[in-house]
């Protein structure tokens, strides 16, 4: 999500959660937003490495998962690739924004 505006990020999600919804999945938020997220909280708890941070929340969400889904322009993001070679790794099942 780097380069990413935290408008064009919501935007995104949203589009892509009515189109699980509509397809009768339940959609786990891997939203982390909120002052508990913000680099200050991060650092005062002494997390130096907040993009590692945020990959480690996103694969402990996958464990909650049978299905992924990629949004266009997940092979440009350092941490989509790697969600995505794990979901792979690991059998679930991988869908792509059309």
């Amino acid at each position: 999500m780097a380069d990413k505006t935290d408008e064009e990020i919501s935007a995104v999600r949203e589009r892509a959660v009515a189109v699980l919804r509509g397809m009768g999945y339940e959609v786990v938020d891997t939203l982390f937003g909120g002052d508990f997220y913000s680099d200050e909280q991060m650092r005062e708890r002494g997390i130096t490495q907040i993009p590692l941070y945020f990959l480690a929340k996103s694969l402990e969400s996958m464990s909650l998962c049978d299905t992924v889904y990629f949004c266009k322009g997940w092979e440009n993001a350092r941490g989509c690739k790697f969600e995505h070679a794990i979901a792979g790794a690991y059998g679930l099942n991988i869908m792509y924004d059309e």
